[in-house]
């Protein structure tokens, strides 16, 4: 049974350390929808939060309180009343979010005190500090209705959360905000959360929340073939977005999307939707490469790019079972390091996912693309494709007039792909003069045009 243990547990923990490497000293914005406490998941995401903090995270908590506050006024025989997706709050509606804040801030903290033996909080220390680092203005009257007490983010106390953070402890925000003369606002947790990700220009915004990501398939698909889209552009978010009706509830599609684009476009690396009803959600979107909700990432963070010789372990770790199997021909680390300037990655977090060598034959006019590896974990997702062209552009760029591999066993994914098969005569001699005929590989071209 150990030795099982050890099989799965040794793997997944290796494969988790290049994301702690990664994430350690980055600021991430985490923002809980009131109905994940309601629905009593507040100690494990305290739980999950507690350690990544202690890998090394700086974290800005940032909690909703919408079920909250209306058991507040239901309580006082009070209805609550929106408009625009947005509370409109008079008088009793602010006593009642004052005092739905004020409780949900000592639930908040006495989940980060915990530390019973046996349990993921044991000898943790999670300082939390909160305080008015929120400047609002007021929503005023839009469309003829009058907000009240209802604000918008005006500014941002960058200064004083930095000072937190690099204390190492964890800052708790609320969705209040005060103006210069000390009059209080009631604010939205995702605004708060976006305005704060944006002023610390943090790494990584995160919702944790009623809906389970973003799907863009269409519904009366099967849920097989209609996932959740794991990663969206940019570009197709706010495409998508320009789409969709006005959000007025928390679980329309454009509810969280919004806020994510607006992250994205001033400058927050990567914005995550991601549901609560998913135990350890947080950890799943954070330490697993397909994660577990819908990332909004801006395209500008290129993750298809040439090699550096800092490329060379995770290359080599990402060819060996193939080369292991035979799939792909055994190259030394002296090889690899002394061609790296040939190899193409695809980089995520750290993690090389694919790559592909491209050597030249400028007397032929002619290159060969070598080592074509796309991991297990992310084939199918067009990996292998977006390396081919960038192999191409590389290849145009240096005057060439077509690309050839040598494979055994993927064929016909580059048939696919317009390349040919041709007699192994066909190679450059300096290229035939390596040819391994024992191995019978089948050699294909493609023009590039």
């Amino acid at each position: 049974m150990t030795t099982v243990f050890n099989f799965t547990f040794v793997p997944w923990f290796r494969s988790v350390a290049p994301y702690i490497h990664k994430f350690r000293n980055q600021t991430f914005v985490v923002g809980i929808a009131g109905e994940a406490i309601a629905a009593g998941k507040l100690p494990h995401l305290a739980q999950d939060l507690a350690m990544i903090q202690s890998m090394g995270v700086k974290i800005v908590l940032v909690h909703g309180f919408r079920p909250q506050v209306n058991e507040q006024l239901q309580a006082k025989g009070h209805a609550g009343k929106y408009s625009h997706g947005v509370r409109i709050t008079d008088e009793v509606a602010l006593d009642c979010a004052q005092e739905a804040a004020g409780q949900l801030r000592y639930e908040i903290e006495a989940a980060f005190s915990q530390g019973l033996p046996n349990t993921p909080m044991a000898d943790s220390t999670v300082r939390v500090i909160s305080g008015n680092f929120i400047t609002a203005r007021p929503v005023g009257i839009v469309d003829g209705v009058d907000f009240q007490h209802s604000g918008l983010v005006r500014k941002v106390d960058t200064a004083g959360i930095t000072r937190v953070l690099d204390m190492g402890a964890l800052l708790l925000v609320s969705p209040f905000g005060f103006s210069p003369t000390g009059e209080a606002f009631n604010l939205t947790m995702e605004e708060v959360a976006t305005s704060v990700a944006t002023a610390l220009q943090a790494d990584k915004l995160i919702f944790v929340t009623e809906i389970p990501g973003i799907r863009t398939r269409p519904m009366d698909a099967t849920a097989e073939d209609n996932p959740i889209d794991t990663e969206l552009p940019l570009a197709a978010a706010e495409k998508l977005l320009a789409q969709l009706p006005a959000a007025n509830h928390p679980t329309d599609t454009a509810f969280y999307l919004q806020h994510c684009v607006k992250a994205c476009k001033n400058g927050v690396e990567r914005s995550h939707i991601i549901p609560f009803s998913v135990d350890g959600s947080i950890l799943l979107e954070v330490y697993v490469h397909d994660g577990i909700g819908t990332m909004v990432v801006d395209e500008k963070l290129e993750s298809l790019r040439e090699a550096t010789v800092d490329d060379v372990g995770g290359i080599l770790q990402l060819i060996e079972p193939f080369e292991r199997d035979g799939t792909l021909v055994k190259r030394s680390r002296t090889e690899i390091e002394r061609d790296v300037g040939n190899y193409t990655v695809i980089e995520h977090d750290g993690v090389i996912f694919a790559c592909a060598a491209l050597y030249a034959y400028p007397e032929a006019r002619t290159a060969e693309m070598a080592a074509l590896t796309v991991s297990p974990d992310v084939q199918g997702q067009g990996d292998g494709e977006r390396v081919l062209k960038r192999v191409e552009q590389r290849a145009r760029a240096a005057g060439l007039d077509t690309i050839f591999v040598l494979t055994t066993r993927t064929t016909h994914w580059f048939l696919k792909r317009g390349f040919v098969l041709v007699d192994p005569d066909w190679l450059p001699e300096a290229r035939k003069r390596k040819y391994n005929w024992d191995r019978k590989s089948q050699v294909l071209v493609k023009k590039l045009v």
